[in-house]
């Protein structure tokens, strides 16, 4: 599908002329990234021989790149998707479908892995094989965001089958499989993780964001199953991501800092995948949950899609507030670096967003932290509310929705006549390029028009919420540590131990850590410990109020980047 050229049209004709052609590319589309989507789940796919039931493949594609895996965060947006739909009515016949997804997933969660087994951070491996089977070579392991969109993509599930009568169902089938992934985020949300493009080891603004929506929402489930407890830990927990979200923000360079790690700018379609999947209608334009008319999302957006204004062939010659194809980031080298299907469709897909929310409120608010995206639409625009029935309202808002079609307009163009999608498209040529048919491209086209029709699905309850005062103080990456030591002790001593950090209790005799002897002579004790960094610690014993520290010089241990660790020594 090609597009018509500004220069042969009047704007107000050119603006008709490529509403027309996404509406047209919607209506052939739409039917084919639907039928591309369900093509890759098993067992009756068309592409996805080989595949279990209610298992995502990836992509059919087996060489340069091999996609013919199934990764748990690919699976849970793909049956998010499905989800929304069936829960809404959009399409009844997916039940026995999402039941296989329930069973598959489930199914996942208790094989062991590289990353451990169900109780030992075996929840934070990112993929496996098509035959529920553990893939064992190297990868970017953990990757901590898929649990919390599987919980996500099946508390929609419960919510539903709750409201319809089912508590009997969920509670026996989806609350265990759920229970498992809320726990694991509850107590892993601040140690680090692999990127969801699996190249950085950090901290991650998606995983971040998409870890805070799915206890928050994990947290009103609980409590309608009378799970209390969990549900207590769960609010906590959702605090404190709440809070960390927040640093996040750049606030000198006006966009969100995708990635804490990995040397690059920090510009990254995450900020914006993280905006559009932790949408929340009720919320507004709140920007603690970085919603997408917030002014620090709107912000962001215009950082990240500039960054790819001139360092695409197919980018050139566009005006400087033009819709562009947009990748990854701009750093990105993958597959010789091109634009996504996915990520382009993405930005559409948070202005449709925003448009819906502005729609609802009958205004929209221009601060000065937006200011320059709103200017892009309109030069003449200041800092101030406007209300629907200004004419600045009508302005910006059918300027943005021009500009959103415009990201359409451009997967569109680049599109194949058989609707395939692939993973990317060229810089060069806009020919499709990188792995063919990949699930998520079709599942962003789905929630891109759902978007644009002003589709609203479930809230979350981002609506109201308040940043706490304080960040936790283990919102930073930790590691679990295990401290092992062989002492022999007489009646009534303990081995306690202490060191220099805050966990540790900062070299404090009266509050050192006691281990247990279990295991005596080796008593053990559990902890969790800031990633990367060079710690030191001694064992005491205690007995009736005398203290006795081990011999100099400290103990020392330096902490691994993520996962866990333990020490084995010997009482001196």
């Amino acid at each position: 599908m090609r597009f018509f050229a500004v220069s042969t049209l009047t704007l107000s004709a050119f603006v008709s002329a490529q509403s027309n052609s996404v509406d047209q590319y919607i209506s052939s589309e739409g039917p084919i990234a639907k039928a591309g989507l369900l093509a890759n789940i098993g067992p009756d796919g068309s592409k996805s021989s080989g595949a279990m039931a209610g298992v995502v493949i990836a992509s059919p594609s087996t060489t340069n790149p091999d996609y013919l895996y199934s990764w748990i965060r690919d699976s849970s947006l793909v049956f998010k998707v499905i989800i929304d739909q069936y829960t809404t009515g959009q399409d009844s016949s997916f039940g026995n479908l999402i039941d296989d997804f329930v069973t598959a997933e489930a199914t996942f969660q208790k094989i062991p892995n590289p990353s451990g087994n169900v109780s030992t951070g075996g929840l934070g491996e990112p993929k496996f094989y098509i035959n529920e089977t553990a893939f064992e070579g190297s990868w970017g392991r953990p990757q901590r965001d898929g649990p919390a969109l599987r919980a996500t993509a099946m508390i929609t599930y419960a919510n539903y089958l709750i409201d319809n009568g089912n508590i009997t169902g969920v509670k026996n089938t989806l609350w265990p499989i759920i229970q498992l992934d809320l726990d694991y985020v509850s107590s892993n949300w601040n140690q680090t993780t692999f990127d969801l493009w699996e190249e950085i080891q950090s901290s991650s603004f998606f995983t971040t964001a998409v870890q805070h929506r799915a206890l928050r929402e994990g947290f009103a489930l609980a409590s309608k199953l009378g799970e209390t407890s969990a549900a207590g830990g769960y609010l906590t927990q959702a605090d404190n991501l709440l809070c960390f979200l927040q640093s996040y923000w750049n606030p000198s360079g006006g966009y969100i800092t995708a990635n804490t790690g990995g040397g690059r700018s920090g510009k990254d379609a995450n900020a914006v995948l993280a905006s559009i999947h932790t949408f929340d209608y009720t919320a507004g334009c709140d920007a603690a949950t970085f919603q997408p008319c917030s002014d620090k999302a709107l912000s962001s957006l215009k950082v990240f899609v500039d960054s790819f204004r001139s360092i695409y062939s197919i980018n050139n010659g566009l005006s400087a507030n033009a819709s562009v194809a947009v990748g990854r980031y701009p750093e990105d080298v993958y597959m010789g670096g091109n634009p996504w299907y996915l990520t382009t469709a993405a930005v559409a897909e948070q202005l449709y967003d925003a448009l819906t929310v502005w729609s609802d409120l009958d205004s929209l608010n221009v601060t000065s932290t937006s200011l320059a995206f709103f200017q892009d639409f309109d030069s003449s625009v200041q800092a101030g509310t406007y209300d629907s029935s200004s004419s600045a309202y009508s302005t910006l808002t059918s300027a943005i929705r021009d500009y959103a079609d415009g990201f359409l307009a451009i997967n569109a163009k680049n599109t194949p006549s058989n609707g395939g999608l692939s993973e990317q498209y060229s810089k060069s040529d806009g020919s499709p390029t990188s792995a063919a048919d990949l699930t998520w491209s079709y599942a962003s086209a789905l929630t891109a028009f759902s978007a644009r029709n002003g589709t609203k699905y479930a809230t979350w309850g981002a609506k109201g919420l308040t940043i706490p005062s304080s960040c936790s103080p283990n919102s930073g990456p930790t590691v679990s540590v295990q401290f092992n030591v062989n002492a022999t002790t007489i009646e009534g001593e303990n081995i306690f131990i202490t060191g220099s950090v805050d966990t540790l209790k900062d070299w404090s005799p009266d509050d050192a850590l006691k281990l247990d002897p279990a295991n005596y002579p080796i008593w053990q004790i559990t902890v969790n410990l800031p990633a990367s960094e060079t710690i030191q610690y001694k064992y005491l014993r205690k007995n009736n109020g005398q203290v006795t520290w081990e011999d100099d010089p400290n103990n020392s241990i330096t902490t691994p980047s993520s996962g866990a660790d333990a020490t084995h020594d010997t009482w001196r």
